[in-house]
């Protein structure tokens, strides 16, 4: 059944909508919409996952960073990017509970990573993978470590779509006392980035510089902020 702007608008009025501008993640600054939602139980529901590796994937500023910063908080852990993958992690991560491999690549060195995954099986630890595709579409050569890949858990993230984008910004511009024309929230709509991460960094940007320069919310004032972002 496709949801209407009021499904959206309940979604969103039962969150906190303000993003930090200093990159700390936080589990009520997280949007939630039907793009989301399962990525978002799931990592709520750790450690009670049916499996112990998840892959999550999206496009970039879809939220995949804030969630694995979640995981985070949750126990000890070991974050690292795909590119910093050496031998040594393997004894870093023994005294972690979850090893966050973010940004995964094609070029990884397949017989690491096995043993990584060999490694969270035979001590009972966790693994999550971030990836702008499933790792299953990736194409590995050692049989074994496509077996290991073709077992996690895939979850995938989407963008926005305008009905949500419009009610973020028609709400977030009504919780700070912005009074914007609906003519310029479809203007915004067609020019912005489809990121949560980018949406944020507008309306924070708006309401600094509309302060600053006493500005109203007009057209140009909306443009000279839509060319920071």
């Amino acid at each position: 059944m496709t949801e209407g702007i009021g499904d959206y608008t309940q979604m969103v009025d039962q969150l906190i909508l303000n993003f930090p501008s200093n990159k700390v993640y936080l589990n009520e600054d997280f949007y939630v919409s039907t793009s989301n939602k399962e990525a978002y139980d799931l990592i709520n529901n750790w450690p009670r996952w049916i499996k112990k590796t998840v892959n999550l994937y999206g496009p970039s500023g879809s939220g995949k960073t804030h969630l694995a910063a979640l995981l985070q908080n949750k126990t000890s852990n070991l974050k690292i990017e795909t590119a910093e993958l050496n031998e040594k992690i393997l004894y870093s991560f023994k005294t972690k509970e979850i090893l966050i491999i973010e940004n995964f690549m094609e070029n990884i060195k397949e017989d690491l990573l096995f043993s990584l995954w060999n490694l969270a099986l035979q001590d009972n630890k966790y693994i999550l993978i971030t990836s702008t595709k499933p790792i299953t579409q990736y194409k590995f050569k050692l049989p074994d470590l496509k077996s290991r890949i073709n077992s996690c858990i895939n979850v995938g993230i989407k963008l926005p779509n305008d009905d949500l984008i419009s009610v973020i910004l028609a709400k977030n511009f009504s919780d700070r006392q912005m009074s914007v024309e609906k003519k310029h929230i479809d203007y915004i709509i067609k020019r912005i980035d489809r990121s949560y991460e980018k949406i944020s960094q507008f309306i924070s940007n708006l309401d600094k510089y509309s302060l600053k320069k006493g500005s109203s919310l007009g057209l140009k004032l909306i443009k000279d902020v839509l060319k920071m972002i």
